[in-house]
């Protein structure tokens, strides 16, 4: 029976589950978006950020501590990854998007077969004082597992805006992939600046990663969930905008909490999908794209 209580409810957990897309989906809007890099390993090293927060859990480490201490080992992965996208791939031109697409979807498998044989196919969780409690407010009670997830979205949404329009460096990597030229008659290196982006695209994977298992246990097959729902944000956000992509992953929230609630939990996985096909077909540049 329809209720608009319900709804309402919906409505807010749709709202905490979105900011928790968007930070899932802000290095992807980085790589993709600004770099125009097929970079869809983003989900799995999503998960390895996961499974290494769960091994320094493991240690006595807090969750999001160890979200943070890992940011700079991403990081480095990030860079190295990308030279050898560039030395491989893109530094040789043409179809340099095509055998990209290759290449990371084979670093996807191999990452997911390597956990795999690492952990086994069980699920993984880890535990904090936060976790499994709840923040009760009248009638309402918000998981202080999604409360977090909300504020460290706001938090690395902020930081990128910031660094992207505040430096020098962040205003060359929107700039790097529009136009490299005019780039190098600023005195940067185009090259560099992408492997810092990329660097950076994969170090918040380190954060996320951690959120990831805090919101729930992880899998090692659990990046295939998320390659839709990232690209769906991104898509919807458009291009590059950090910004949007939080208003991006808000509506992918709200609507799948919706439909969860009104068709049932089968529905849901369709949601990301239907709104990338809508916005395709609608407004390719996204809702915040130019």
């Amino acid at each position: 029976m329809f209720s608009f209580e319900l709804l309402f409810e919906a409505a807010l957990f749709g709202i905490l589950l979105g900011c928790f897309y968007a930070a899932v989906s802000l290095g992807l809007s980085v790589a993709f978006g600004l770099l125009d890099v097929p970079y869809v390993a983003h989900p799995a090293l999503l998960i390895v950020g996961a499974y290494f927060t769960y091994m320094l859990s493991g240690m006595g480490i807090d969750p999001l501590l160890a979200g943070v201490l890992l940011t700079p080992v991403f990081f480095l992965v990030g860079v190295l990854l990308y030279r050898f996208y560039y030395e491989t791939f893109e530094k040789r031109g043409a179809d340099a998007g095509v055998r990209g697409l290759g290449f990371f979807f084979g670093i996807a498998f191999i990452i997911e077969v390597l956990l795999i044989l690492a952990f086994g196919v069980d699920q993984r969780s880890v535990r904090a004082s936060y976790i499994g409690s709840s923040l009760e407010i009248g009638d309402y009670r918000f998981p202080y597992r999604m409360l977090i997830a909300f504020g460290v979205a706001l938090l690395l949404t902020l930081v990128l805006t910031l660094y992207f329009s505040k430096t020098f460096n962040g205003r060359a990597i929107k700039a790097v992939g529009q136009d490299e030229a005019a780039l190098r008659l600023m005195g940067a290196n185009p090259v560099k600046i992408k492997q810092l982006a990329f660097g950076i695209a994969t170090a918040v994977n380190a954060l996320a990663g951690a959120m990831l298992i805090i919101v729930g246990p992880v899998e090692p097959a659990m990046d295939r969930i998320y390659i839709g729902r990232t690209f769906c944000v991104v898509v919807l956000a458009g291009l590059g905008s950090m910004s949007g992509t939080l208003v991006a992953g808000l509506i992918l929230g709200v609507v799948e909490s919706v439909v969860l609630m009104t068709l049932g939990a089968s529905w849901a996985p369709a949601v990301a999908f239907g709104l990338l096909l809508l916005m395709l077909g609608v407004r390719p540049q996204g809702l915040f794209g130019r």
